[in-house]
């Protein structure tokens, strides 16, 4: 994790990053024990601002043909039966609570404008503030997990997703679609309703629209551009960081919008996924961190990159 915006400088020249993979902090959900951490803001619009500030500096490094790639969870308003204090706690996707309106774990009152279980919708909100501030939003990419942490909840679905958001420097960028294609589904079977209105115009039955014929050039291949929706799990990891993203995450991404030799950049860098990820793909990696240093530096230095 990184300090608040206004404290942070990253020591790098300007255009020099290709590539950012990151996951900041999520907001309400964990107490780092770090003065001025991001995540324990008092409400969800000094968050946003934080990161706006840091993507900001993330944006000055970032080449003109770069992109940044955010994954970003949400959090809930607690309702206000989670603490013995009896005060309301925003609830992380994986159930941790921190205090609303916290600062050090300290309660200082509920959050304004929000009730007891709203969505608070951290990530939506950031990703517009990061458009309005200039960047190009260009993808919202559903993270879809087949292995979601559990939840207690018996009056809503359980949370099995996160946001990935594709934003770039300009509007002309780097993105090589042939290295992140994804395997065709060839599973076309007909449906038993067919709606009258097709019948009776002479279209196309369920049948026939699914014979290969009629597929387009796309969907005949054994593969096809990369969808929105990336399925895979979470991914454990021994070591002592409990937040580490699945390294399928980062290699995705840096695979879409690098070459090698090129920097990557994680200015939330934890355990050093993305920047071992980097490494193996034959990519350079620049990592940031206030806690995890010698943590990534280990499994970074007995990375041996792919040739």
């Amino acid at each position: 994790m990184l300090l608040k915006a206004n404290a942070l400088h990253i020591p790098i020249r300007n255009d020099t990053i290709q590539c950012c993979v990151t996951s900041p902090p999520y907001w309400g959900l964990r107490d780092y024990g770090v003065k001025g951490q991001l995540g324990a803001e008092p409400t969800p619009e000094e968050y946003v601002y934080n990161m706006v500030m840091v993507f900001r500096e993330v944006r000055r490094v970032l080449k003109e043909d770069g992109v940044l790639w955010l994954n970003i969870g949400d959090s809930y308003i607690g309702g206000g039966r989670g603490g013995k204090d009896g005060k309301s706690y925003p609830s992380g996707i994986d159930g941790n609570r921190i205090n609303s309106g916290c600062v050090h774990g300290k309660p200082t009152g509920k959050v304004e404008g929000l009730k007891p279980k709203d969505l608070v919708g951290i990530p939506w909100r950031t990703a517009l503030a990061l458009q309005f501030d200039g960047w190009y939003l260009r993808s919202d990419i559903i993270w879809s997990k087949p292995n979601p942490m559990p939840e207690s909840v018996t009056d809503r679905p359980t949370k099995s997703h996160e946001y990935i958001f594709m934003l770039t420097k300009s509007g002309d960028y780097y993105y090589n679609p042939d290295a992140v294609k994804e395997k065709a589904i060839s599973s076309y079977k007909p449906t038993s309703f067919i709606p009258n209105s097709v019948k009776d115009k002479g279209g196309l039955t369920s049948a026939t629209a699914a014979s290969p014929a009629n597929r387009s050039n796309e969907e005949r291949s054994d593969y096809r551009n990369r969808r929105s929706v990336w399925t895979f799990p979470t991914q454990p990891y021994e070591g002592c960081h409990f937040a580490a993203f699945p390294e399928y995450l980062p290699k995705t991404c840096i695979l879409a919008s690098t070459k090698r030799d090129d920097i990557v950049l994680d200015p939330f860098g934890g355990s050093g996924t993305t920047t071992k990820v980097a490494i193996e793909l034959g990519r350079k990696g620049v990592h940031i961190d206030l806690g995890y240093h010698n943590l990534a530096k280990t499994r970074c230095t007995t990375t041996p990159a792919l040739l």
